[in-house]
């Protein structure tokens, strides 16, 4: 049960452009409640080019204490911080910022964590397996980080942006661990295929790969919210793959989100 909120309730918001499909004011409404914040998120649709003015506004508001950032404004949101953790710097691309003691924002980029622990959650242990992910913007980015860590074989980027592909593929193989590549659409001979583009959420749009090539035995995951069964994830139901859904995401890294935002994670 999520209080009423009053005039000493500590306002966050979740910024982005659409912003029906996104799945967070209740629930992270409902987190601070359970740990006894008087706290509320509220959803705000801002386009590209009011981002600026968005965020000098919000800097001035002295009640609103954090922002969670989705799509298209996480590389946008990183230049407004001027702290972030070590993940966000590397990936230049936040999705939380909350305010310091000095009224400005610190950042940090969490999808990863929630996209790699939605497949353990499924018993998938990414270590060792070929992964192919598609999308390499804010979230896809964090997810190749993950994945890097998480101890893959090896992993493929598609991105219809090439610039922004070989930029990540470019950062990813300066840490040395697994190997980074240019990939397709086809997903033939890969363990572990992530979507995280927003083909899916409109009716209509084409899928992210070509499912014809998903192997039975494959991990499939996607970041889309909304619909929840996005047509990538049914597909690949349909091909006899384990799945996670970006609801699975979202449940794996709110309380993440809700440590970060409260100033419980330890930094800073």
């Amino acid at each position: 049960m999520i209080p009423a909120p009053s005039g000493a309730t500590r306002l966050y918001v979740i910024v982005g452009d659409p912003i029906a499909q996104v799945r967070s004011p209740s629930g992270v409404s409902a987190a601070f409640a359970a740990r006894g914040h008087d706290g509320i998120l509220m959803p705000v649709q801002v386009a590209p080019a009011d981002l600026p003015d968005f965020l000098s506004v919000a800097t001035r508001l002295k009640n609103l204490d954090g922002i969670v950032v989705t799509i298209p404004h996480k590389f946008a949101c990183y230049e407004a911080c001027v702290s972030a953790t070590e993940r966000a710097h590397f990936l230049r691309t936040v999705n939380l910022m909350r305010r310091r003691a000095d009224g400005a924002w610190h950042g940090d980029m969490v999808d990863g964590l929630g996209f790699v622990g939605a497949a353990r959650a499924k018993g998938i242990d990414p270590k060792g397996m070929r992964a192919l992910l598609v999308g390499a913007g804010g979230a896809g980015s964090a997810i190749a980080l993950a994945l890097i860590e998480a101890g893959v074989s090896e992993l493929a980027i598609h991105d219809s942006a090439a610039e922004r592909r070989d930029a990540l593929i470019g950062r990813l193989n300066g840490l040395g661990k697994a190997p980074a590549r240019a990939g397709t659409m086809d997903p033939a001979g890969y363990d572990f295929v992530a979507n995280a583009t927003p083909a899916g959420m409109k009716e209509g749009d084409p899928l992210p790969v070509d499912v014809i090539g998903l192997m039975p035995s494959a991990y499939c995951g996607c970041v889309i919210t909304k619909p929840e069964v996005s047509p990538f994830i049914a597909a690949a139901r349909k091909a006899g793959c384990v799945t996670g859904t970006g609801t699975d995401m979202y449940r794996q890294h709110r309380g993440i989100m809700v440590d970060f935002l409260l100033h419980r994670d330890g930094e800073g």
